[in-house]
């Protein structure tokens, strides 16, 4: 029997495309919810980090936010997901709590510290003039903030929250090191039945560019959609 028909009988005859499809399902959800979080997330983060003022309470979240945000952009997503499953949890009582919901959490975060940066060069990037302008309107600093300058960050930062949900999705291959049945471990399996792991391997890899491709595009048509709603 060849590689090809190994393959066909794993993944057709013998239901595997089941997984595959439930794989998928996983990783498109965990890499959307992500996003969502890091985006709601990394905004909070952002807004601490450039408010002004000197407040103990602000100082406290400051720093919190900084530590925050250096221990996940400097360590490797695997690492976070492997500690934060297998030892912080545990610790905490959460050791029982669903593998998908904690590693839709760990990547959550993960993605709120780099969102958080995004989200602070795309607010500084706005030029000063549009607050001076708001408050000669009479707009106090957070509505100024909320309806002139966030705006204007959020088109700034769209190409760059484009990129980190195409990032999400790749990423999401190392949930499978904690059980977790996204993409990555269904084509596994469908290797692991007769150790022939070529071909699964491919499709997976070609699925990763195709699922990459199609989000590549879907941004590349909101920020058209941006350019041309300027341009009115």
């Amino acid at each position: 029997m060849s590689i090809w028909e190994l393959f066909v009988k794993s993944f057709v005859e013998d239901g595997g495309y089941k997984e595959v499809l439930r794989g998928l399902a996983v990783t498109l959800v965990t890499a959307i919810c992500a996003l969502i979080i890091g985006i709601i997330l990394g905004t909070i983060v952002a807004f601490t980090q450039i408010a002004k003022g000197k407040g103990p309470i602000l100082r406290f979240f400051k720093g919190f936010f900084k530590v925050y945000v250096s221990i996940f952009r400097g360590t490797p997503i695997a690492v976070q997901l492997l500690f934060i499953y297998f030892v912080i949890f545990p610790a905490i009582g959460l050791g029982l709590m669903k593998a998908e919901i904690v590693g839709l959490i760990i990547f959550g975060l993960n993605s709120g510290a780099y969102v958080s940066e995004i989200m602070r060069g795309g607010i500084l990037s706005v030029d000063k003039g549009q607050s001076e302008a708001g408050r000669a309107l009479g707009l106090n600093n957070t509505q100024t903030m909320l309806k002139i300058v966030v705006p204007q960050a959020v088109k700034n930062v769209i190409p760059t929250i484009g990129n980190e949900f195409i990032s999400l999705l790749k990423e999401t291959s190392v949930l499978s090191f904690i059980g977790v049945m996204d993409l990555t471990k269904a084509f596994r399996e469908i290797g692991s039945a007769n150790y022939e792991y070529t071909i699964p391997y491919l499709i997976l890899a070609i699925s990763y560019l195709v699922l990459v491709f199609i989000a590549s595009g879907i941004v590349k048509l909101i920020e058209r959609r941006m350019r041309a709603s300027d341009n009115r």
